[in-house]
């Protein structure tokens, strides 16, 4: 069973999982493949809980961490949708706090690289 927001509960629904996922993976070079294994993911974590009922804010945030890991415009997408931005403001924000966490992944690349090759010479 799920726990949506407003309390009420209803069967979990795997296709309604995958029919979120492949909306926000909509025209993203994302396999159906990539798709079914985020669900896959996202149930083991759920019966890790160890209850019978999962509040649906738990499938939300996982579905948006995996999305994150394998698609960043389908990430966006999804929070888009599944955080209802209030406005442009918001949007934004949650925009630049992709691109920072892009930029500082993209540091941590470089200097592992660099460690790397002066462990190399």
């Amino acid at each position: 069973m799920v726990v949506k927001k407003d309390s009420r509960r209803e069967p979990y629904e795997r296709h309604k999982v995958i029919a979120g996922i492949k909306r926000a993976c909509e025209k993203r070079p994302v396999s159906m493949e990539t798709i079914e294994e985020i669900a896959d993911r996202i149930e083991a974590a759920a019966a890790e809980l160890g209850g019978k009922e999962v509040p649906t804010d738990f499938i939300g945030s996982a579905v948006m961490n995996e999305l994150h890991e394998i698609d960043q415009v389908a990430y966006v997408r999804f929070a888009s949708v599944y955080r209802s931005f209030k406005d442009i403001d918001e949007f934004m924000h949650e925009l630049e706090d992709l691109i920072r966490l892009r930029k500082d992944g993209a540091l941590e690349t470089s200097r592992a690289r660099d460690k790397k090759s002066d462990s190399l010479s």
